[in-house]
């Protein structure tokens, strides 16, 4: 099959094709002919040598993918030969092959492209099990997503507004924030106007952060009484100055997470509770992933560098088979 492969640490440059075996599914695996692979940041720290795969995980680059399930190992009885699924990935995704958790594919959902699909997993897990596991947003309560227009964003706005929730997020240009508008929130042009400054009557009942630095003490002053935040990375900056007294006076919660360590069985209930709540809006069209550009496997290194200057809205994919 052919591969990414990424020699040594560095920019998009490193990313070379070539040519290896294709492994065979363990008990409790699938294997999937891959058509679609999405691209997301976490390839990018690991391209760069900062984000090593975890142990027993394939050293490929690649976190969610699309595709025919073409191979089955024992004790498998939830998925068949020829079955198209999507599924989050420990690492291997740009790739024309992979084996995973069976419990971690899912069926492609009724009116969802298999291209699409391919844009799902590792976004979608990671917003269900960070906004609704782990700050347990509720309908009618006041949610903000930063970065509204990256692929963690445009899913949160969806599936927070399809799970009865007000939506607002951040975003750093006006076509950008138009765009985040049309998925059902109230955007805030951040070059423009303090989002805090915007919001501070809000009273926000969860806020799901990407941006960190400044952002933390911002995000503190605006949440409500009995507020959560949820950091999933700090692109401006881990180490600041906060006061922390308003989370004692308001009883708040912080939170962070990364998914990629956490268990299998941890990623099955993730992938259940999707399938539960999440399937039906994509089915229904109420959830559609917004994808910016394709490129095919032998471009990845185009592709990077279109994520590196975040001009993207929604997100990029990997066309796999040649």
């Amino acid at each position: 099959m052919r591969y990414v492969h990424a020699e040594g640490a560095g920019g998009p440059e490193v990313l070379v094709i070539k040519n290896g075996l294709i492994a065979e599914p363990a008990a409790g695996q699938i294997r999937i002919k891959i058509a679609y692979a999405g691209i997301n940041r976490p390839d990018l720290m690991q391209r760069a040598g900062l984000y090593p795969a975890p142990k027993g995980a394939s050293p490929i680059l690649g976190l969610e993918a699309s595709g025919v399930v073409d191979g089955i190992g024992e004790g498998v009885a939830a998925h068949k030969i020829g079955d198209q699924v999507c599924a989050l990935l420990a690492g291997g995704g740009y790739a024309e092959y992979a084996v995973v958790d069976a419990r971690h594919a899912l069926p492609i959902p009724k009116n969802v492209s298999m291209k699409e699909a391919g844009a799902i997993p590792e976004t979608f897990f990671t917003v269900w099990s960070n906004v609704f596991d782990r700050a347990a947003l509720k309908a009618g309560e006041k949610f903000l997503v930063h970065g509204g227009a990256s692929g963690i964003g445009t899913a949160a706005i969806q599936m927070a507004t399809a799970m009865g929730a007000e939506v607002f997020t951040t975003a750093g240009s006006d076509e950008k924030c138009a765009a985040c508008t049309k998925l059902g929130a109230k955007a805030i042009n951040y070059h423009k106007q303090d989002f805090s400054d915007v919001l501070k009557d809000e009273k926000i009942d969860v806020i799901l952060d990407m941006v960190g630095g400044d952002y933390i003490a911002k995000n503190l002053r605006i949440l409500n009484t009995e507020g959560r935040l949820v950091n999933i990375a700090y692109q401006n900056g881990f180490k600041v100055e906060v006061n922390f007294l308003p989370v004692m006076l308001k009883r708040l919660s912080i939170m962070g997470s990364t998914l990629r360590p956490r268990s299998d069985e941890d990623k099955a209930k993730i992938a259940q509770s999707l399938q539960t709540h999440i399937w039906p809006h994509l089915a229904s069209g109420d959830i559609k992933p917004l994808i910016d550009k394709e490129y095919p496997l032998e471009h990845i290194a185009q592709a990077h560098e279109y994520l590196e200057k975040g001009d993207h809205i929604g997100k990029i994919v990997l066309s796999v088979q040649s």
